[in-house]
């Protein structure tokens, strides 16, 4: 029982550093056509960047039937993909989007400081020059604030996105974190 959980665990944490990695490279990279819409403002309940969920929801469910079919410890790595597909659900959609019913903006703690980091992901218009790709971790906001300032210089944009872009940028006066 213990090593399950440990592994449940473990496979939360490794899903955190493979979304970090996944966002930056394939959905701030090849993968855009996807993402893209998530970088938009939403029509309806659904975006196309949600394709991205429901493969990993593919994969997490086809470990969780190998390994309830003998092939252990696959479930318990599928059980850690869906946990974490929970909690991106609550602090991603919910909390930062607000694709609840309801809205709820922290004051303080770490949920203000995930708030505030994937606002500021999204500060920057396009697939270019973006800052924290986490999606539970949340890098020191001055420290996003110092890289963002630092990208606005070096990426290329059309002219045309110039002045949009630099007000979006420049958007996020959130106060230091204490």
């Amino acid at each position: 029982m213990l090593s399950n959980a440990l592994i449940v665990l473990a496979t939360i944490a490794f899903m955190e550093v493979f979304s970090i990695v996944a966002h930056k490279y394939v959905m701030h990279g090849f993968g855009w056509g996807w993402h893209r819409s998530h970088h938009e403002p939403r029509t309806g309940w659904f975006e196309k960047n949600d394709l991205y969920a429901v493969v990993f929801a593919g994969v997490a469910i086809a470990l969780i039937w190998f390994g309830t079919r003998g092939y252990h410890p696959l479930e318990w790595i599928g059980a850690g993909m869906t946990a974490y597909g929970a909690l991106y659900f609550i602090a991603h959609d919910g909390l930062v989007h607000q694709r609840w019913p309801f809205r709820y903006v922290p004051r303080s703690g770490y949920l203000k400081r995930l708030y505030q980091a994937h606002r500021m992901h999204h500060a920057v218009e396009g697939k270019e020059g973006a800052v924290s790709f986490g999606f539970l971790y949340a890098p020191p906001v001055a420290r996003l604030k110092r890289q963002l300032q630092a990208r606005q210089g070096q990426v290329r944009r059309p002219r045309a996105q110039d002045a949009a872009t630099d007000r979006a940028a420049a958007a996020p006066s959130l106060p230091e974190q204490g």
